[in-house]
């Protein structure tokens, strides 16, 4: 039956889930395109748009019965699953009237599911989960395109277990997380139960019975938050800022209220405050493409809420993606102060100390921002846009080697950034770059580990450690200027050029040169025995056999161990620094401290 939709605007429907689960993948199935192809490391990195229209819904779910229908389709967000990405899906969780919740059915419930939960809980997000992957359960007869009950019908009784087995699973965590929720078709209240419908993204089984559930679902109980004048103010949020040929700069907006047309006055957030400007071409991606990927518009001259939609205008090129848009009607101010507040909300912490980062799109920023904020990170500046020769400048005047850095998720390095990162002045600025936030994240931690891990080691070999050694009997084969005797090492790190003192604290020698089985070496560890030379000793004055003597660590010295590098210390050098402090602290209790 056609669609009456004259005083109803297309539902907005935002798919979340975890990472690889399979979100684009099920919107590649119901538009028959192929949007995962062109994803990085095959993981959504934006929010993109796609209108199905109501017809093909119709078409696909034909074997479900007629249903009288009133909207006019429904505009999927397909939000970025990963977790980094909390705030861009918390954006088009607020944009979406409901949303699909992907999980895959055989790997169940992971950290950013249960993220995406809190995010729908939190905006009260009506949703429905769809149970990925079906085809993938041992034994499963694909059944291309079938609805659910169809193919489960098909299967034998031991497959058909599995799949409930899984399906009771997901009830259960759902349960656990305060969700009451049931299989589809067994569900008599669906304004109290949450509705899993088995899926396969790869065969197209369950997708008409997921579609028919949210056009259910949206006519059903949200037809009062569906009802819009297009006489409103049109709203909307940029998606992305693109050059096209024969048009210049354009912005890809979704559009949740009112009616925008031709020659309407728009303001929208840019780089340096808000700017406003003339619709000069609307073009709307044909049904089934994904806005973010097709060449190929419609001119239109009006565009109504809820849809996809590309702006040509002047002076777009500054406009920040994540942005308000909002038409300008008789209160040019007005528009600027609500575009102006929105901008305000964007939630970057910034810090005192902290790293420098950059990103295409104002909730990746967000989203990098955050996730270095769980990792203890802190942000001295964050910008949308390219890498500059000035971003680098103020870079390399942070000093701190394990700050001069600038992380970027998805934007450029301009020429001049790029000519000046070949000037050795600055080799100190380390620069990271990705497309996929959690991978750049992970770049700059295993640096800065690796960083910390080499200033360690430079500064543990410039520090004199402790060490305890005895004098070995039989072992004096010179007893002056210098005199050469064999010890054992009976801990810590001995090292050539120190000072040796007795039980007494008193100085007995100066420690030049080590050998073991004839070679000079520069370290013995507990346990070791070898031969020393020791200047300003006698045996028999100074030093007897069988004595033993300490390495005598400068207070200083013993200050940067006791509190910057006791961790590092084995537990017998732990053992010969607290032997010699006590031995120093007799005289003097706070030596050291």
């Amino acid at each position: 039956m056609a669609a009456k939709s004259a005083n109803l605007r297309t539902p907005i429907v935002a798919v979340l889930g975890h990472v690889d689960h399979g979100k684009t993948l099920l919107l590649d199935k119901i538009r028959g395109s192929q949007v995962i192809k062109t994803e990085v490391g095959g993981i959504t990195q934006h929010i993109g748009a796609t209108m199905v229209p109501i017809e093909l819904i119709q078409k696909m779910s034909t074997s479900l019965g007629q249903l009288e229908v009133t909207v006019p389709g429904l505009l999927f967000i397909d939000t970025p699953g990963h977790h980094a990405f909390t705030t861009l899906r918390a954006r088009g969780g607020a944009l979406a009237d409901m949303a699909i919740l992907v999980v895959d059915i055989n790997e169940g419930f992971q950290p950013q599911t249960i993220e995406a939960l809190q995010i729908l809980r939190n905006y009260k997000t009506p949703f429905v989960l769809a149970a990925n992957k079906i085809d993938r359960i041992p034994g499963w007869r694909v059944n291309p395109g079938a609805t659910f009950q169809k193919s489960f019908a098909a299967q034998g009784s031991r497959t058909q277990d599995l799949l409930e087995t899984r399906t009771y699973e997901l009830v259960g965590k759902l349960s656990d997380l305060e969700f009451n929720s049931e299989r589809y078709d067994r569900i008599r209240d669906f304004q109290r139960t949450i509705a899993i419908v088995p899926v396969s993204a790869l065969t197209g089984e369950g997708i008409p019975d997921l579609l028919m559930v949210m056009i259910g679902l949206a006519q059903r109980f949200m037809t009062g938050n569906l009802h819009f004048s297009a006489d409103n103010p049109a709203r909307g949020t940029v998606l992305e800022v693109k050059e096209e040929r024969g048009l210049g700069p354009t912005i890809d907006v979704i559009l949740y209220d009112g009616t925008l047309s031709v020659g309407d006055e728009i303001a929208v957030g840019a780089q340096n405050g808000v700017i406003t400007t003339k619709v000069r071409s609307l073009l709307k991606p044909r049904a089934l493409h994904e806005i973010r990927v097709e060449e190929k518009f419609e001119r239109v001259k009006k565009v109504i809420a809820a849809s996809g939609v590309k702006i040509s205008a002047t002076s777009l090129e500054t406009v920040v993606a994540g942005s308000p848009l909002v038409a300008v009607t008789t209160d040019r101010d007005a528009a600027i102060r609500e575009v102006e507040k929105e901008m305000e909300e964007i939630q970057v912490k910034i810090s005192e100390e902290g790293i420098m980062i950059k990103a295409d799109t104002i909730g990746a920023l967000e989203a990098l921002s955050k996730e270095l904020e769980n990792h203890a990170i802190g942000v001295i500046k964050a910008e949308v846009g390219p890498v500059s020769r000035h971003d680098l400048i103020e870079v390399q005047t942070i000093g701190d080697p394990l700050k001069s850095v600038l992380l970027c998720f998805n934007t450029a390095l301009l020429p001049d950034a790029a000519e000046l990162l070949k000037d050795p002045a600055f080799s100190q600025v380390k620069v990271f770059s990705s497309g996929i936030i959690y991978e750049l994240i992970d770049m700059y931690l295993k640096w800065r580990e690796d960083c910390k891990r080499e200033m360690e080691e430079r500064k543990f070999e410039q520090i004199i450690t402790p060490a305890k050694i005895s004098l070995l009997p039989n072992c004096v084969f010179r007893q002056s200027n210098p005199a050469v005797v064999g010890v054992r090492v009976l801990g810590g790190r001995l090292r050539p050029d120190v000072y040796l003192i007795d039980r007494s604290s008193k100085r007995v020698g100066h420690l030049k040169t080590m050998q073991q089985r004839g070679e000079y070496i520069h370290e013995a560890v507990a346990g070791a025995e070898i031969a020393i030379s020791i200047e300003g000793a006698t045996v028999g004055r100074q030093i007897e056999v069988g004595d033993e003597l300490l390495v005598d660590v400068p207070e200083r010295h013993v200050k940067i161990l006791e509190h910057e590098m006791l961790p590092h210390l084995s537990s017998d050098t732990q053992m010969v620094l607290e032997e010699f402090t006590t031995l120093k602290r007799r005289t003097d209790p706070f030596w050291g401290k």
